[in-house]
């Protein structure tokens, strides 16, 4: 039934299991976090976090849901956020629900996505907090 191959683990090959040089990593729909999360891979998320997720790449799953700040180069989101985002490159899906502020280089919005917060541009952001500091 079962035959050692070179594509076990015993073999040598690399699997997806969190080991070294793993290019993403998977939190499946069973899976629900309390805690902060950071990874410097690529992340997919399928479960439910309470807390602040930073990564390279974060691609949100539509029954997903996030209750807390995430932080990433790019997000492609389908899921519910209850926080705010702070990404280059953010796609907000069809069956997004984002509720928090969002800050963004480039931003893409498909039909029947939404967001409740305040949207800014990085660049318009950080030049809102010079302002800021100059005041006072």
């Amino acid at each position: 039934m079962f035959s050692k191959s070179s594509n076990s683990p015993s073999g040598g090959s690399t699997m997806a299991t969190g080991a070294k040089h793993t290019p993403f990593s998977i939190i499946g729909g069973d899976v629900a976090i309390q805690g902060n999360i950071e990874a410097s891979v690529d992340l997919h998320i399928d479960g439910k976090i309470e807390g602040d997720i930073a990564c390279a790449a974060l691609v949100q799953g539509p029954e997903s849901r996030i209750n807390g700040h995430v932080t990433a180069k790019s997000a492609r989101i389908a899921g519910v956020i209850d926080g705010s985002i702070t990404a280059e490159e953010l796609s907000v899906e069809a069956s997004a629900r984002i509720t928090g502020d969002v800050t963004y280089e480039t931003i893409s919005i498909a039909t029947g996505g939404q967001i409740d917060g305040n949207m800014a541009h990085m660049g318009r952001a950080a030049d809102l907090k010079l302002v800021k500091s100059d005041a006072g």
